[in-house]
């Protein structure tokens, strides 16, 4: 039977799905498919409450691994307060490099990419992918370093924090990227650019408009100079 055979995995046991999350094996079970027998996990994760089915020869190609030890988590937790050379400033390829890492799924993988993102948007706000890659990596972070360490959410939520900013400290990165690449900057400059355009426009037109009253006042003026005049020599 199914369970006879030999699994890296148990049922109960807790694992790490890559981009999934961590998840519980429910179940081993054998089923049949085009007169072939294949034996599968039924891994349960919390995450996103759904039940996935994995075949368990394919288990390991996708990058499913046991949780980590307490060992493994703490240098987990100290990567994240590491110095580091600041990626690529353009943000689609920086948020591809962050992917693969996720994919890869090793808790130091996962570490670099919650440190890289977490800084990179105390210097300018994250596009919405890579928020949702941060928000994602943060989440199997914390839930695989609570497991391993025993500890609740809330605590290693502020185990986290604190690496990420040690009271006192500033952000630990060895060089500052002098140009900024991001798509976004440069709708934020052509925007700039039309509000000056707009702005040097309606100062010209103020300026026409200035020029037009001092033309009229002009005119006002000699008119009535004028009509003095003719008053004057009607006087006489």
């Amino acid at each position: 039977m199914a369970r006879a055979k030999k699994t890296d995995y148990k049922v109960k046991q807790q694992i790490v799905y890559p981009s999934q999350g961590v998840g519980t094996i429910t179940k081993i079970f054998e089923k049949e498919f085009n007169g072939e027998t294949t034996l599968y996990y039924k891994i349960y994760l919390e995450v996103s409450d759904m039940v996935v089915m994995v075949p368990v020869s394919h288990a390991k190609d996708l990058g499913i691994r046991p949780i980590v030890d307490e060992k493994e988590a703490k240098k987990a937790l100290e990567i994240l307060s590491e110095d580091f050379e600041p990626i690529t400033s353009d943000w689609k390829l920086r948020y591809q490099m962050n992917l693969d890492l996720l994919k890869k799924g090793t808790i130091a993988d996962i570490a670099k990419i919650v440190r890289c993102l977490y800084n990179r948007s105390k210097v300018k706000e994250l596009p919405i992918q890579e928020r949702k890659l941060y928000d994602n990596a943060k989440k199997l972070l914390e839930d695989e370093l609570s497991i391993a360490l025993g500890k609740d959410i809330e605590q290693i939520e502020a185990l986290i924090h604190e690496k990420l900013e040690p009271p006192g400290a500033a952000p630990k990165i060895k060089h500052q990227l002098i140009q900024d690449e991001d798509d976004d900057d440069d709708v934020f400059d052509m925007e700039d650019e039309g509000s000056k355009s707009r702005v040097d426009d309606d100062d010209d037109e103020d300026d026409e408009d200035d020029e037009e009253e001092g033309q009229e006042e002009s005119l006002e003026r000699r008119a009535e100079e004028e009509d003095e005049f003719d008053d004057e020599e009607d006087y006489d």
